[in-house]
Order: structure tokens, then sequence, then C-alpha cells
């Protein structure tokens, strides 16, 4: 039998089929003001979505049936919410302020490693085989050890140190490397190597090619620990490779990759912006962990957020949703986001083993404003199918362009009021009529311009993409979606269907390495390694 709350939740589905977000405004003029929160200076306004009191009150009845506020609690208290793996989840320990307990003194013993290390490298008094300051950082790492990294170093660039430039590559595809060293000295690069267990196919290929341009170079084996610096728990294998093992920093089994940009794995962040603004960032990201720990439901953004994605999944049939950054420096802001919500919520087991019977997680897509608007803007405003879209905008300019920025937000703001009015068709005829077109014309013409509006958007604003307000708006993501997986009862922390695209591709690596297929195997596989082979 159906909770009460879900009860609820389908008869007021039902009762805002029959109006539009457009008379919910008119017949609230506080709207805007009522559902709005801030968290810093990080604003949420989610006043354009299908929600009344009554709804926010039937999600937030349905947070506390789904037993959320313990999980939350569970969360936080270091519990081995990650239940598949026997793991806790303390990614939240790694920007809270420093304290007495164990976990604690580990964190802050990195971050001061790390302070040693980026201060050596703006300082420039790391150097390389040849006695020559380090100029260039590179970072190789994939998944969770390079989308935050790479997502958070671009976005802060304006406080990038002058001493060093930071570049990424994760794709196992040679020419990601080559085109990355192309006009760069061996001389004065120093990699960082970013893998757990120091056997990450992309990385340790990557990792062993990039040793072998610096040899290739000059440098000696014994010299190798003046340009590579490892993130790994596996000690050995990282010496083996020839990184020093005071030049190893950790990476512990209670942070999963795609949560862990806040550890050790955010060194090449803090080689691009210093320590003291990495601290900055991981404040930033306390702040909201402390409201996603404390705040009502009603007035919890991160719960807020997830309520919103549960009731229009389970509700309303979306499927997917848009995360469109209205700021240039945060266009990678959707990929890193794919990762942490794709990954943790495409699940199709419960956290008790039983196979799911509701949709669990969104495609999420998107790409930096205006960009967009000249791509697949025309499906959100004229497509069948319902999107919800995450606006993200920034009020402080990012440049000296002023007037520009101006006109960024005044795309932004028109986006999401685009998609909550619409175009009518009497509106779409009386604009053709007064072009001059002929009645004829108009009755041809006028259908195709209708927008239907009445679609869902979200705005998040920061007063400046500063490292403490990016740090709030990671964070707000991340407890989104672990609140998300207690509402769909599955576990956010594992990722078994990444395995198994790795198995299968040690012995379709052999089989192209040797010609040798194993027979077993589907046609077209068989048939795609004899054409590669050729």
């Amino acid at each position: 039998m159906e909770n009460t709350a879900s009860q609820q939740l389908k008869a007021q589905q039902q009762q805002l089929t029959e109006t539009t977000l457009g008379t919910l405004f008119k017949q609230d003029n506080q709207r805007a003001q009522r559902f709005f929160l801030s968290v810093g200076e990080l604003h949420f306004d989610y006043s354009k979505n299908f929600i009344t009191d009554k709804v926010i009150n039937s999600l937030a009845a349905l947070a506390a049936e789904k037993n959320l506020a313990p999980a939350i609690s569970s969360l936080f208290a270091g519990e081995k919410v990650n239940n598949t793996e026997q793991r806790a989840a303390l990614h939240s320990a790694l920007r809270a302020p420093a304290n007495h307990s164990a976990i604690s003194q580990l964190v802050q013993g990195a971050l001061d490693k790390m302070e040693v290390f980026i201060e050596k490298l703006h300082q420039r008094t790391w150097l390389g085989f040849n006695n020559k300051p380090i100029e260039t950082v590179i970072n190789i790492g994939i998944g969770g050890s390079d989308l935050g990294p790479r997502m958070v170093t671009q976005a802060l660039s304006a406080y990038h140190h002058t001493s060093v430039n930071v570049l990424f590559v994760a794709n196992i595809d040679g020419a990601d490397l080559e085109d990355t060293l192309r006009r760069l000295n061996p001389d004065t690069t120093l990699f960082i190597v970013a893998s757990k267990t120091f056997t990450t196919l992309e990385t340790l290929h990557n990792a062993l090619s990039a040793r072998e341009w610096v040899q290739n170079a000059g440098c000696t084996k014994e010299d190798l620990h003046k340009h590579f610096v490892g993130i790994s728990a596996n000690i050995d294998a990282a010496k083996t490779f020839g990184i020093a093992e005071e030049n190893i920093f950790p990476m512990w089994d209670w942070v999963g990759g795609r949560y862990s940009l806040w550890s050790a794995i955010g060194l090449p962040v803090a080689a691009a912006i210093g320590m003291s603004h990495f601290r900055d960032l991981l404040a930033g990201a306390h702040l909201m962990a402390d409201h996603f720990k404390s705040a009502p439901f009603e007035q919890n953004m991160p719960v807020l957020a997830a309520l919103l994605s549960y009731w229009y999944s389970h509700f309303w049939g979306v499927t997917s949703q848009a995360v469109l950054p209205y700021a240039q420096r945060l266009s990678r802001l959707p990929a890193y986001l794919q990762q942490l919500d794709m990954e943790s919520l495409g699940k199709r087991a419960t956290k008790q083993g039983d196979a799911v019977a509701y949709p669990t997680g969104l495609v999420i897509w998107g790409t930096e404003g205006t960009n967009g608007q000249h791509s697949f803007h025309q499906l959100l405003h004229q497509g069948t199918q319902l999107v919800p879209v995450d606006f993200i905008a920034v009020k402080a300019p990012m440049s000296h362009y002023g007037d520009q920025h101006r006109q960024l937000l005044a795309c932004c703001i028109s986006q999401a009021q685009a998609l909550l009015q619409g175009k009518t068709l009497a509106e779409a005829q009386n604009e053709l009529k007064a072009q001059g077109l002929s009645d004829a014309e108009v009755a041809t013409l006028a259908p195709h311009k209708v927008i239907p509006g009445n679609k869902p958007s979200n705005m998040l604003i920061m007063d400046k993409l500063s490292p403490a307000n990016l740090g709030t708006l990671i964070a707000f993501y991340e407890n989104k979606v672990y609140a998300s997986s207690i509402l769909l009862n599955i576990n956010a922390f594992d990722q078994w269907g990444v395995e198994l695209g790795k198995q299968l591709g040690k012995p379709i690596y052999t089989a192209l390495l040797t010609g040798e297929s194993d027979t077993s195997w589907d046609g077209s596989t068989l048939t795609l390694i004899e054409k590669m082979k050729r």
C-alpha cells in the first residue's frame, strides 16, 4: 500500500496539471520571496516549479517517511553508509574545521603536507633534474581524480598563481597526453599521478608515457622524484614507479573518488590557486554541510533540490535535467555533475539488494550559457519532453567587460522567463500581423512559433565566483545527491556498473595485440576486433 505522502503528492500533481506556473505567480505575489533560500553567498530561487505550500509539506513528509533525518546523521557520524563496500563516506570531514579526532588529524596532516609542497612550487624552489624551477604541473588522473580538480581549477582561474601553469590529462587516448606535452619543456614540468590503487588503466599508462618523455630528455631514474609526485593508497607501487615516499600524498577508503576533490586529490587545485584559497574552498563547502545537517527539510537547500528531482522523476515522468551555468569558467561543471549524480544514482538495486521498481537517476546534461541557447535550448522551449533546468548565475562580473556581463545575466534570466512564460498562438498571430504578413501567411506560420512555456527551472545565484562560494555550490550538489539516494533507497557510494567494462577490456586488448579472440564472444565483438586489427 502506498504511503500517505505519496498519495497526497499524486493528487497534488493531478491538480497542478490543471493550472500553469504563470497562474501560480498571479495567485501569490509573494511566491518568488517565499520559495527562495540563501546559504552564505549562494542563493536558491525555486519558485518556478510545480509546487505549492501543500506540495512542499507533502515532500517534507515523504522525506520523513524515508528516514532522511537519521540517514543524514549517519553520514556525518561516520557510519558505514556505503553498505555494499562496508565503508563510511566521510568527505564532509575533509573540509571540517580541525578538531582532536583521529580523522581530523589525518586530514590536517595531509593539508599541511600539501602546503609545504605548494610553497616550494610557488617560491620556485622545487627544481627539476636540470636544476630549473618547475613551471608546469600536469595532473594525471581520471574520473574523480580529474573531473572535480579540473572543473575547480578552471572555475577559479581569476585566482591562479603566476608561478605555475596547471594542466590535466585523463584519456587513455595518447593524443590527450601528446597534445598537452607538445609545447612543454621536460626540465620544468612536474606530474601529479592520482590513483588510489596506482593500477588505474588510463592513469598508469599516461604516467608511464610521461615518465618516458622525461627520461628521454635526460632525466635519470634517480632524478624522477623531482618530476613526479603521487596521490595514492598504494605506496609501494608509487615508489616502484619512481616517486619518493615523502612525495606520496594519502588517499583513504572512507572517501569515494567523486567526493574527493577536498582531499589531496585537490593538489592541482591548490597548485593553481594556493593553499589559502584552497582552504577557503573547503570552508565554503563546510558552510553548506552545516546547513544540510541542521536545517529543517522545508528550508534545507540540498534536501529541497533532491525532493524536487524526486517529484519530477516519480510524478511527472521526467528522465533528464539540464544544468546551465551562465559563467564561462563553470563550463566544466555539467561534466563534473554528470559523474557526481549519475555514478551515484544510476542504480537498479535497493540498499537491501532488491530490484528497484521505480526511476532512479536522471540524465544530467548541459553546457555553459549562452552557447547552449544556440544549440539545444530549442528542445527545451519547443520539444515535447519536460526537462527541468538548473540555471547558475554569478552576480559580480568575471571580467573587465561589465556590459557583456549584464548581457549575460539578461540572457540567463530571460531564458528562465521564456521557459515559464512561453508564447501563445494568439501572441504569435499578433506578432506576425504586426510584421505585415497576410492572414494566410499568419495562419501558416503562427503554429510554428507557439512556445508552450510552463517549464520548471531553478536559479542558483552566487554573489561572486570565489573559492568559498564555489565550495558551497559543489557541496550543495553533493548533499543533494546523498539526500536523493536516501529517497530512492539506493547506495550513492558504489559504482559496480563501471567495473564490467574494465573487466572486459583486458581480454579484448589481448585479442587486439595477439590476434587470438575468445570464440564464445558475440559476433559483433569478434567482427569489431577483426576490423580493428586490420
